[in-house]
């Protein structure tokens, strides 16, 4: 099913066809709604017929609220679901129970630690070495990093940064076009379009030539911008394709961890990440919210294994049965690129799969360790109590810190969030700026002109608590010359908020203050 829509782009107005959301999708959130109500009903029923059960809710009730306060997590998180389980009787905690937290059955946890025993061959003990001479502060940064993420420190990397999604489009062609064993493409979203079916004619040509040829992407992400059976669809062109966590209608939280990795994988010597999804508004073919910022970067070397280890993990995990791998030479193959810098690609995801907040931890050890300045762009301001103190700290002691945002939002509700923090940064000396020709889509960090990290991560709670990510860390790289000229590029085109532009009225505060309670759990 399609519904038209128009859209103008320049002076022109054209006209481009999307899909509706699959019956699939309804079947499942329908069948989710229809096991909370049973469950919730069967036991409002039990309390009103079964004497004396509504005790037993009622001691249910504080062993819930005295679970959430003795919890590890984030004061932030446990606050909304304090005031479901006291305000909400009976349902307050039975949505605890259900939603709270996520258990990851046996079997997918069986398969995920086969999957991270296949590691490609590697040892960085003499790059931390050479990096520990050169700088502790990066030698821990990358310790802390490699630790949390179980990835490793590489060198032999060439990197390339794209300003914009359609530079890094006209590369990933050429790359792909090149391909003479395998390509292993994952993406939050995928929509047929421009983009997508230049590559996609690519990818059907080198499966019927016999290469290794596997696509993942988010069954969220793509509920309507891709049919519903579409991994079959590839699957004829001799494509093995699956989506990311399939929403099947459990009552559990599998609408909630998604994945929002963005990779590509060239025969294992050629990687891409950054922001970009495959849509084409992420390459200004589409203009929905004016100009469309975004940004990627393109790895050629060993730091290339990492990523290729995340995909096949992510396409072995939601597949019925693992195929065979390729032969491991094949996969990690040898590189003799020599270039300047550290690089680390890393994932990170939901607990408790990840034991710690990767990116989160590592955002905050950048600010912290900054000595002159810090630069960033993201389209979501949306931070916890611990970022926004990171943050505040380093303007307070001096560092330049600036933070690039949209001016025109893809979701206002989420924007309004993000100038909840204007006020309280900036009297920190945050200087913020709006990107006034559209939309910033970009998610990048660069300390002091030797640290930066670019990649899927947004500064939200939904990607720093909920979903699968994925970047990479760079110090004393060739590229991160191209990222501050853009960065600075992106500023010089951008508003820089003054303490005029974030007065409100009694209203908006109340609701902002009301919305901002849930914010963790948008």
């Amino acid at each position: 099913m399609k519904k038209k829509y128009k859209y103008r782009a320049g002076k022109k107005t054209f006209e481009l066809e999307y899909n509706y959301i699959p019956v699939r999708y309804i079947i499942a959130a329908i069948i989710t709604i229809l096991e909370v109500l049973s469950i919730v009903a069967i036991v409002v029923a039990l309390c009103y017929f079964v004497p004396y059960f509504y005790l037993a809710c009622f001691a249910t009730e504080i062993f819930c609220v005295i679970k959430i306060i003795a919890s590890n997590d984030n004061p932030e998180y446990k606050i909304p679901w304090l005031l479901f389980v006291l305000i909400l009787p009976i349902v307050g905690f039975m949505l605890y129970f259900i939603f709270y937290s996520r258990s990851f059955n046996k079997k997918y946890v069986r398969r995920l630690k086969k999957l991270y025993e296949e590691k490609y061959p590697n040892s960085d003990t003499e790059n931390f070495i050479c990096l520990q001479e050169d700088s502790l502060t990066a030698y821990n940064q990358a310790k802390l990093l490699c630790s949390l993420s179980n990835s490793h420190l590489f060198t032999n990397t060439a990197q390339k940064y794209f300003p914009l999604g359609e530079q890094m489009w006209q590369s990933m062609l050429t790359d792909l076009k090149n391909a003479e064993k395998f390509i292993y493409m994952e993406y939050f979203i995928i929509e047929e379009g421009i983009f997508w079916d230049s590559i996609l004619e690519i990818l059907k040509e080198k499966a019927q030539n016999g290469l290794d040829v596997r696509v993942v992407f988010d069954d969220i992400g793509c509920m309507s911008t891709l049919p519903g059976n579409y991994a079959k669809k590839l699957e004829k062109f001799g494509i093995k394709a699956v989506p990311f966590s399939r929403l099947k209608g459990q009552a559990n939280n599998e609408f909630n961890n998604r994945s929002h990795r963005k990779i590509t994988v060239i025969d294992g010597r050629i990687g891409y990440t950054g922001g970009v999804n495959i849509a084409d508004e992420y390459i200004n073919e589409i203009k929905r919210f004016g100009h469309w910022k975004d940004v990627g970067i393109r790895l050629q070397g060993e730091a290339v294994y990492e990523l290729t280890k995340l995909f096949l993990i992510d396409f072995g995990v939601n597949v019925k049965e693992i195929p065979d791998a390729l032969d491991c030479n094949v996969l990690y193959p040898t590189t003799s690129n020599v270039e300047n810098g550290y690089v680390i690609p890393f994932g990170d995801g939901p607990a408790p799969l990840y034991r710690r907040r990767v990116a989160q931890s590592l955002i905050v050890d950048m600010l912290a360790n900054a000595k002159k300045y810090v630069y960033i762009m993201t389209p979501y301001l949306i931070i916890d109590n611990d970022m926004c103190l990171a943050i505040e700290n380093a303007a307070i002691k001096g560092v330049d810190v600036r933070i690039i945002v949209p001016h025109i939002p893809d979701k206002k509700l989420v924007f309004e969030m993000t100038k909840t923090f204007y006020e309280r940064l900036m009297k920190a000396g945050v200087k913020i700026y709006e990107y006034e020709a559209g939309f910033v889509h970009a998610k990048c960090y660069l300390v002091d002109d030797r640290i930066a990290m670019v990649g899927t991560i947004n500064m939200d709670y939904r990607s720093l608590v909920h979903h699968f990510e994925n970047g990479v860390w760079m110090y004393n790289t060739d590229s991160l010359v191209d990222l501050k000229a853009d960065m600075l590029d992106t500023i010089e085109k951008s508003i820089c908020i003054e303490q005029k532009n974030v007065k409100t009225n009694l209203f908006q505060r109340f609701v902002r203050s009301i919305v901002r309670i849930f914010v963790p759990l948008l």
